[in-house]
């Protein structure tokens, strides 16, 4: 990776979906690089979304500008294809047309997983409503932001995901959808390629979201003491690391090598460098391998 600390410093990345977890580790990040970030969510100072978090897209906005960017809140319902298309004009008509970097980061998911029942037990609705709320959204994105880039003939678009492989993920709705982001990802590829723009998949490993840290009872500073309730929280990471991931690959000039993959955190940091916020480099795919792979089977290979 370059060693200019500001590599992004002229980038334009609009990070969907960027109010907490992974999402607002990469608009950090991409912040911390020099990049102008446009962060959006349900989630902000007017109101909360139904998740009824605390995290705003405000708050993200700040912590992009104090890392070094420029961060700009935009609060978007990435459902609702009108939002997105006044968003991505809005973009059009601040920066000259200008977009680099498209993260899809959508998800809300995580209330309407059930990892108990198979598919002919679950709730339907529900179940569509998560294909809904993590597929659909990041479709609509994409369908209004790749435009900008087309006509620039450069630009990356990351799809946020979960796991890296074709592996089971434990629940019908939340696998579907997992998988699908991958698809996009190779999708968008192919038909962006002749355009100069890349399109990759991107998964962490055990990430410590705020979610993550309150269903331990710890913060970041004091994560490690949710050890003692699982031992393969030691081998998480945080949303910095995944956020530098991504910065690393919207700075890399040879990102369309990439195009059509899906990568992961600890497959990328050997090759770029970089490092989670406390200095370690967490690969949660050596850690299933050396612990977990014995009693869960292989992680399996890479899509």
């Amino acid at each position: 990776m370059t060693t200019d600390t500001r590599p992004l410093a002229r980038t334009v990345a609009l990070v969907a979906g960027g109010t907490r977890g992974g999402g607002r580790g990469i608009a950090v990040e991409l912040g911390a690089a020099g990049a102008t970030v446009y962060v959006t969510g349900r989630s902000s100072g007017a109101g909360r979304s139904d998740l009824d978090r605390p995290e705003t897209i405000e708050d993200t906005a700040k912590r992009i500008t104090a890392a070094g960017g420029r961060g700009i809140a935009v609060r978007t319902d990435h459902s609702r294809p009108e939002e997105v298309r006044a968003l991505v004009d809005r973009i059009a008509a601040e920066q000259d047309g200008r977009l680099d970097v498209l993260v899809n980061s959508v998800w809300g998911g995580d209330p309407l997983t059930d990892w108990e029942h198979p598919l002919w037990e679950q709730d339907l609705e529900t179940g569509l409503r998560l294909l809904r709320q993590a597929v659909e959204t990041h479709v609509i994105t994409s369908r209004f932001a790749l435009p900008l880039m087309v006509a620039r003939g450069s630009g990356l678009v990351v799809e946020v995901t979960d796991g890296n492989t074709a592996r089971y993920r434990g629940s019908f709705f939340y696998d579907l959808a997992k998988s699908a982001v991958i698809r996009l990802a190779f999708a968008q590829a192919a038909e962006l390629r002749p355009h100069g723009v890349a399109a990759v998949a991107i998964t962490p490993g055990f990430l410590r979201s705020e979610a993550m840290l309150d269903h331990f009872g710890v913060t970041e500073a004091t994560w490690r003491d949710g050890v003692a309730q699982d031992p393969d929280f030691a081998h998480s990471e945080s949303p910095a690391y995944l956020g530098r991931a991504v910065a690393a690959l919207a700075a890399d000039p040879q990102v369309m090598a990439k195009s059509g993959r899906a990568l992961a955190t600890w497959g990328l940091y050997g090759e770029y460098g970089f490092t989670d916020a406390d200095g370690t480099r967490p690969d949660f795919a050596a850690h299933w391998a050396k612990s977990l792979e014995a009693e869960h089977g292989p992680l399996g290979d890479p899509l």
